[in-house]
């Protein structure tokens, strides 16, 4: 059976949720199941909630500057709950850490601008 279901959130103190509120209805558009977490989420649970919903991918949204370290707990605590979905991330990151971002395990990262249609054909190559 294919799992169609996708996690929206907003990982940390970061607060301004209007483009994974966006990109969370695009998806759900898209014939995506869309669980939109909201903000102020810790790792932890975030982690729990894609292992509970079974979800197929999970997408980060971060706007604070604190993606790097962000990332890398997300991904030492699935590793650690034994959760394996693949990530995507969007908001203000700087192109110099993309490719950290992607070495890390980050399937792929949004920026500012990017076309609603692009993303959802992105969110289907990660969910097979």
């Amino acid at each position: 059976m294919l799992r169609k279901k996708v996690i929206v959130t907003k990982l940390g103190l970061d607060g301004h949720d209007r483009g994974a509120k966006v990109i969370a209805h695009s998806l759900m558009e898209a014939g995506y199941e869309v669980v939109y977490l909201g903000v102020h989420r810790t790792v932890q649970q975030v982690v729990s909630a894609v292992a509970q919903e079974d979800a197929a991918l999970l997408a980060v949204s971060v706007l604070s500057g604190a993606h790097l370290e962000l990332a890398k707990d997300l991904i030492s605590e699935m590793k650690r709950q034994k959760v394996n979905c693949p990530i995507v991330m969007g908001g203000i990151i700087p192109r110099q850490d993309i490719a950290k971002l992607k070495r890390m395990g980050i399937k792929e990262v949004f920026g500012p601008g990017t076309s609603l249609e692009l993303i959802e054909e992105a969110v289907g190559k990660w969910i097979k």
